[in-house]
């Protein structure tokens, strides 16, 4: 028996020595700046998204309304090698911010059903900042002419496969709850209030979690619709059904006072990203 725990101590020790290796780097100084990094860019990305939807509906730009669509414009703007170079750090930087979420488990979620939703939720959020990282990378070294959103493609590919209709099913049913749930998040605002409060004055604090409140509510509304779109093209057994973002802000266009529906939500993804600003700001780590 005293071999056996000779045997096990020292490799006891270098895990436990590995956990908190692995903390100390997840909760350092220079992973919090990159982690504000990652909330700027996402409330760049997501005011550019607001303000694309309404230039389409007014007739006055091409561009989709969504992450790519936001990302290629700032290929447009001066210093755009700079600045993407920035955006692709600030994406690798949120999709760690989200690994660490769901694994370090900051906000101290537990291990029950919800805590377990939510944490998976932070991992498909860590995958979808990651999987803009190479168009963005392509932007930089040239390779505009391939730059787009290939998801018809994608969901085609995956349809194809065995059980593949009802992947895209649930992809599409759990994007309905994950809209939803962020509706809910943000009529009760319940949604992860990550300032340091003590950086702001009473009435600064309202007014951003009220903007938050907004922004949440709006980007939950677009996640339930694009949602939907995604389980129609499965029931159907149509690729080109699914839409994201931008096919939503599309739909809320074509309904009656379509205009009017379309431009409160896409001020609600504007609010979403000052938020999301504000976030970065004033960001701290939960430990």
């Amino acid at each position: 028996m005293g071999t056996t725990k000779e045997k096990q101590s020292p490799i006891k020790s270098m895990e436990a020595r590995g956990k908190n290796a692995a903390k100390d780097a997840a909760y350092s100084p220079m992973m919090e700046r990159l982690t504000r990094l990652g909330y700027g860019i996402k409330g760049l990305i997501y005011i550019t998204i607001g303000l694309l939807a309404i230039q389409g509906a007014l007739g006055q730009g091409k561009t989709p309304a969504d992450q790519l669509g936001a990302i290629r414009t700032f290929s447009k703007l001066p210093f755009a090698q700079v600045l993407l170079w920035v955006v692709l750090i600030g994406l690798v930087s949120y999709s760690l911010w989200g690994v660490i979420r769901a694994v370090m488990d900051p906000f101290h979620k537990g291990t029950d059903t919800d805590g377990l939703l939510a944490r998976g939720g932070y991992l498909i959020s860590a995958a979808t900042y990651a999987s803009f990282v190479l168009p963005t990378y392509q932007l930089i070294t040239g390779g505009r002419s391939g730059f787009g959103s290939n998801q018809p493609h994608v969901v085609a590919q995956i349809m194809s496969l065995p059980m593949g209709r009802y992947i895209i099913g649930a992809v599409g049913v759990a994007a309905i709850a994950a809209g939803l749930y962020q509706i809910y998040l943000g009529v009760e605002s319940k949604f992860e209030k990550q300032f340091k409060t003590y950086a702001l004055n009473a009435e600064q604090y309202r007014i951003a979690i009220q903007i938050g409140r907004f922004g949440t509510i709006a980007r939950g509304v677009v996640f339930a619709i694009a949602g939907f779109f995604f389980w129609l093209a499965a029931y159907y057994a149509s690729p080109s059904r699914a839409q994201g973002i931008d096919g939503a802000l599309n739909y809320l266009d074509k309904q009656p006072y379509g205009l009017w529906l379309m431009g409160i939500v896409a001020v609600g993804l504007i609010a979403f990203g000052i938020y999301s600003l504000m976030t970065g700001a004033w960001f701290r780590f939960k430990k």
